[in-house]
């Protein structure tokens, strides 16, 4: 096990305990933030990234925090299978632990919140409109969008400094946040297989007060678009920067 794997399971802690806390707090009922609406929620989700890139780097991992990254740096050479596979176990479990401690953390709330779909939202994503299609291109788009301009971010520029120069985490976060303002609409922005997948089996799993399902058959899009997206993304980008 790479010692990278630590910081990626205690960064997407960090990403799924701010990111879907955020969302908890404007959908669940009597929460202080109920109602806080979508600026709310891609404010907080900018500052889960942030935190939890944060928290990784400064435990000497990379910051993906995110399966499908992991699975483009394998496939475009950036670190061996035996790394990718450490970081995407480390991703999964830090994802359940994270969407646990919102369980805790909200514990009163669930059992006043009569909505099923709200009390899933806490935990993973649904689309808007709900076409296979259009949805897996939506996570396509957007984390195609998530890996282009991270790569920029970390990019040597024409003065051989990188953009990213003890910002780089900051500005991922404010990606993010431009990512779920202008591309999230469809699904959610989900672009993070950890993100979805991870909180999902955690809500199948979790005695919620009449949580409802878990939506298995939307379940793969979060997943298979978020890898298409990225590895497509990292082989452009690798051609256009080579």
């Amino acid at each position: 096990m790479p010692a990278t794997a630590l910081g990626e399971f205690v960064g997407t802690v960090i990403l799924l305990l701010l990111g879907n806390g955020v969302v908890a707090n404007v959908l669940l009922t009597d929460s202080k933030g109920q109602g806080g609406g979508w600026i709310v929620i891609t404010t907080g989700w900018a500052f889960a990234v942030m935190s939890g890139g944060l928290v990784a780097a400064a435990l000497g991992a990379p910051g993906e925090l995110n399966p499908a990254v992991s699975v483009a740096n394998v496939v475009t050479g950036v670190y061996p299978l035996a790394t990718g596979l450490a970081h995407v176990a480390a991703q999964m479990l830090g994802a359940m632990v994270g969407a646990t401690l919102v369980w805790l953390h909200y514990l009163p709330h669930w059992s006043r919140t009569k909505d099923q779909s709200l009390i899933l939202a806490c935990y993973c994503n649904a689309p808007a409109v709900r076409t296979t299609g259009p949805n897996l291109v939506a996570e396509i788009i957007g984390t195609a969008v998530l890996v282009i301009v991270a790569g920029a971010i970390g990019a040597k520029g024409a003065l051989g400094a990188t953009p990213a120069t003890n910002v780089g985490a900051f500005l991922v976060g404010c990606l993010v946040w431009g990512i779920g303002l202008s591309l999230g609409g469809p699904t959610g922005y989900a672009i993070n297989p950890a993100r979805d997948l991870g909180p999902r089996i955690v809500h199948a799993l979790l005695p919620i007060s009449g949580k409802g399902s878990s939506d298995w058959g939307y379940s793969w899009i979060p997943v298979a678009g978020p890898i298409i997206g990225a590895t497509l993304a990292a082989v452009l980008w690798r051609a256009l920067t080579v």
